[in-house]
């Protein structure tokens, strides 16, 4: 069972696991997958992100996890860079909004750097605080890192709302 082995792969690398058969799919979980498997015909193990939590506890959990893609395991870390709901433009006129490119910009930036130590002060970046108000939409992108090999390859980018970056990337 995935969800067996991806806890065991967790606990060995000193993290705390709780399974939960019974907890539905999260948004960021089958939102993707309405698109990527819209027949809803393959296996899905979501991970709850833990609690207290930081960029390195969840790089640590990324690395633990990457021996599953060596099985064909896709590992999906779906949020968003720039996600501040209070600041939606509903209008949609101007753009995204000054405050949310610069931390885009200083994301990609350390993203294509391979910068994993400058991402994780990510709460000095310009523009942290309005773009990321509350972490869980930004820390899947830590997980991610932590089970990739290298840097991304940006696959789409784009705005909505002014607040809400639909920045989307690969790792391989």
């Amino acid at each position: 069972m995935l969800a067996a082995e991806a806890a065991a792969l967790l606990r060995t690398a000193g993290l705390e696991v709780e399974l939960d058969a019974q907890r539905p799919l999260d948004h960021g979980a089958w939102v993707p997958l309405r698109y990527l498997a819209p027949a809803a015909a393959i296996p899905v193990v979501q991970l709850s992100l833990p609690r207290p939590r930081t960029p390195e506890l969840l790089l640590a959990a990324g690395r633990a996890l990457a021996p599953l893609r060596q099985s064909g395991v896709l590992i999906l870390g779906s949020g968003g860079i720039v996600h501040n709901l209070r600041r939606l433009d509903w209008e949609d006129a101007s753009g995204p909004q000054p405050w949310a490119l610069a931390f885009q910009d200083w994301v990609q930036e350390r993203l294509a750097a391979w910068d994993l130590e400058g991402l994780a002060g990510w709460r000095q970046a310009p523009g942290a605080a309005e773009s990321v108000p509350t972490s869980e939409h930004l820390d899947p992108l830590f997980v991610a890192m932590g089970a990739a090999g290298g840097p991304p390859e940006a696959v789409f980018e784009g705005w909505q709302l002014g607040s809400l970056s639909l920045a989307s990337y690969r790792f391989s």
